[in-house]
């Protein structure tokens, strides 16, 4: 039986935690940032934790 493919777009955009959670980068972060404070962009621009919802079907794109 071939390997299973996993979704190279999936793979690219999420990363795995050692505990299994999946990490992505939220939203916010492309433009306007100029009127955003400085404590809000700190805070855009570090990965979230995906909902449980969503990484049960990412975790399938992935293979896992």
């Amino acid at each position: 039986m071939p390997k299973m493919k996993s979704n190279s777009a999936a793979s690219k955009r999420v990363r795995v935690t050692g505990t299994g959670k999946l990490m992505a980068a939220g939203s916010g972060m492309r433009h306007n940032l100029e009127h955003k404070s400085a404590k809000k962009r700190r805070h855009l621009s570090t990965d979230q934790v995906l909902a449980p919802s969503q990484s049960k079907n990412m975790k399938k794109m992935l293979g896992r």
